[in-house]
């Protein structure tokens, strides 16, 4: 099966939802829409389902225009943010409706549920009623009624956002291996970058109605295009830092001036925004090329096993990712460091020109 988008128009109370959306898929292929609350995803996944029809643009499968065609008469499944279930319906009920619906024999009606509820470890759970389960449980069986039915086109719409984190990466790895089981078009959105980078595949970058970037995931992550883009796909969002390259060497505000090395050295004359990700500055030195930055603590944010520190280097604002609890006075003085090869470049209109060494997803999370 072949989808494809073609120039995709949405306007609602004269607000751009979505603006000249274009988009291809292949069976058997994982798609991730990451973007922010408001960028259009839901939009998009309701106007591939058949539920919404758009202002203008085209919807083709296999080469057949089903712009106008209902949701009724396409084979796709769809998971919501929140989990729809029949209430007064056991798990295994809820599970098999979507295929007692297409009139599918009984005996192969109970393969395909114990399969699937194998699949998503709710094999002993048939025999509840949803009120029964928990929260994480009761979205397994909302993805198990999904899956079940072996749609062309799968649409998950931020299935996980409202499970606890261990739930969420315990899910996020049952779900990739399912996707690699499966034939159909798998499209899945999330506000996430690191659940984007988790499910891999390809990825499109969605703000404001508009898509700012399309590839390999892992690719787009190495690679934004624009500092809208790493922005996007940045938790907390990447920092920032006005800089100026005069001869040799890269100037950061009035007093830190670095020779030119590794990807820098490809750097003319001239000024620039330097970018870094909040998981590559540092409170400790990490090796004998990092920098040193004095900054002063505007707030110390505990989440969870991390911390993210906020502190003001001059008059820029930047945010410091670091693995466990650590409590900072307010306006004290603290160092952070920074190795000048993870520093993305980006011209002053915010177009990229240089990215760190490419290396593993995993290294860079």
């Amino acid at each position: 099966m072949s989808l494809s988008m073609k120039n995709i128009n949405l306007t609602v109370n004269e607000e751009i939802y979505l603006k000249d959306i274009s988009l291809d898929f292949e069976s058997g292929s994982t798609n991730i829409f990451l973007g922010r609350t408001l960028a259009g995803k839901t939009s998009l996944l309701r106007i591939m389902a058949g539920l919404d029809r758009p202002d203008s643009g085209r919807i083709f499968v296999n080469g057949k225009d089903v712009t106008g065609v209902s949701v009724r008469k396409r084979n796709i499944s769809m998971v919501y943010q929140q989990f729809i279930n029949y209430p007064s319906f056991t798990i295994y009920e809820n599970i098999a409706s979507p295929l007692k619906i297409l009139g599918m024999d009984k005996t192969k009606i109970d393969r395909r549920v114990r399969q699937v509820a194998e699949m998503l470890h709710l094999e002993s759970m048939l025999d509840r009623i949803p009120t029964e389960l928990s929260g994480g449980q009761q979205q397994r069986c909302a993805i198990a009624r999904a899956l079940v039915k072996d749609s062309t086109l799968l649409l998950l719409d931020e299935p996980l956002v409202n499970l606890d984190y261990k739930l969420r990466e315990e899910l996020q790895i049952d779900l990739q291996d399912i996707f690699k089981q499966r034939d159909a078009i798998v499209v899945y959105t999330t506000t996430e970058p690191a659940e984007a980078l988790k499910l891999g595949g390809n990825i499109a970058v969605l703000d404001k109605g508009r898509m700012i970037q399309t590839g390999v995931t892992s690719q787009v992550y190495h690679k934004p295009a624009s500092i809208k883009v790493a922005e996007v796909f940045s938790d907390p969002p990447i920092n920032l830092l006005s800089c100026s390259v005069d001869g040799a060497s890269i100037k950061f505000g009035q007093n830190l001036t670095i020779p030119l090395k590794g990807h820098l050295s490809q750097l003319a004359s001239g000024n620039y925004i330097a970018g870094i990700r909040s998981n590559h500055l540092y409170l400790n030195c990490q090796n004998q090329n990092d920098i040193k930055l004095e900054t002063i603590v505007e707030l110390a944010e505990i989440n969870g096993s991390e911390t993210f520190i906020h502190v003001d280097y001059g008059t820029t604002k930047l945010v410091v990712q670091e693995v466990g609890v650590y409590s900072r006075k307010i306006d004290s003085t603290i160092m952070i460091y920074l190795d000048p090869s993870n520093l993305f470049i980006f011209s002053e209109s915010g177009s990229l020109i240089l990215s760190p060494d490419n290396r593993s997803p995993e290294k860079l999370l």
